[in-house]
């Protein structure tokens, strides 16, 4: 009966020895961390979709799932270093980087008055906007779900240019206001390599993310004409 017993056991530490564990210390989590359509702590009392900084990162978990993936090398892809110089036509790294709206007010927005500050002010875009080159580390997926987002872990990066309007539905600047201008939030799907801390055996996945691209300038048609 103790031989048969002494084999169950052995038989069983290989069993539960064999599932991959997950990598580093376990953190107490917050409840409802494990809730992906509750918002993470980086997001909490915000309309944000993402997060550039996460205090809740699991990043050893994360090397752990990369050190584990045999096809992590063919998953992965980035452009690391990315500016205006590459992505935007005719305006280069130092000119982005130095557009100042400080002395916008944005109040042009509906039948507002439009003030001084719509007609003057340094070089920048016809639409006000925050340029920046980020490595979010969690967002909210299509499904409306939060993920992880593998950034900065081993040195691998996920780079992605987010544009997003300081004054969405103001007027364009220096337009007139006979033309019925208003800025205009413009999103585009990024694939990105993600994680879930919840399912760690899940391992990496390539998960898909709306995030902000551009700050456009709308322009409404003319009233139509009944002569």
């Amino acid at each position: 009966m103790a031989l048969l017993l002494s084999v169950f056991l052995a038989c069983a530490t290989v069993v539960l020895g064999s599932r991959p564990q997950p990598y580093g210390a376990q953190p107490t989590h917050r409840a409802g961390y494990c809730d992906p359509t509750t918002p993470p702590t980086c997001a909490y009392g915000s309309d944000v979709s993402f997060c550039l900084e996460d205090p809740e990162y699991p990043e050893y978990d994360i090397k752990g799932a990369i050190e584990a993936d045999k096809l992590f090398a063919k998953k992965y892809a980035d452009v690391a270093d990315q500016s205006a110089d590459d992505l935007v036509d005719h305006v280069t790294k130092y000119q982005e980087e130095a557009f100042d709206y400080s002395y916008y007010t944005g109040v042009s927005t509906g039948y507002s008055p439009y003030d001084v500050t719509h007609w003057t002010g340094p070089e920048g875009y016809i639409c006000p906007s925050d340029v920046a080159y980020a490595r979010p580390r969690r967002a909210r997926n299509v499904e409306g779900k939060w993920r992880v987002i593998v950034n900065n872990v081993h040195y691998y990066t996920q780079t992605a240019r987010l544009e997003t309007c300081l004054f969405p539905q103001a007027a364009c600047r220096a337009l007139a206001p006979c033309y019925k201008s208003h800025c205009t939030q413009k999103y585009v799907y990024h694939r990105m390599l993600s994680y879930d801390p919840c399912d760690p055996y899940k391992g990496l996945f390539i998960d898909i993310y709306k995030l902000p691209s551009a700050c456009s300038c709308h322009v409404a048609p003319p009233p139509p004409s009944y002569a």
